[in-house]
């Protein structure tokens, strides 16, 4: 599903304008980013949970050269799915 598709979906569900509809899911993800960007987690009960977590720094090789490559360290998003979701989900096989 592409954001427009999401956008008409919220807008025919909610029975409000697209251009509100919109104007909801632009302010919702960037709330979630900037928590995120300040190390706080966002939980949506029963759907899951957004966090940052720190990668450390490591060593790669290149698979075309043997060379190795040091990776510095960084941030990451994590999620991890709710239990509903999760068995909405695997109900719908």
């Amino acid at each position: 599903m592409k954001k427009s598709e999401l956008i008409a979906s919220v807008a025919d569900k909610a029975s409000i304008a697209k251009v509100d509809a919109e104007a909801a899911i632009d302010a919702l993800l960037e709330t979630i980013t900037e928590a995120m960007k300040n190390g706080q987690s966002v939980s949506f009960s029963g759907f899951g949970s957004f966090s940052t977590a720190i990668r450390p720094a490591r060593s790669v090789r290149n698979p075309r050269t043997g060379e190795a490559i040091e990776l510095e360290e960084t941030k990451v998003v994590k999620f991890k799915v709710g239990k509903n979701l999760k068995e909405e989900v695997a109900g719908s096989k």
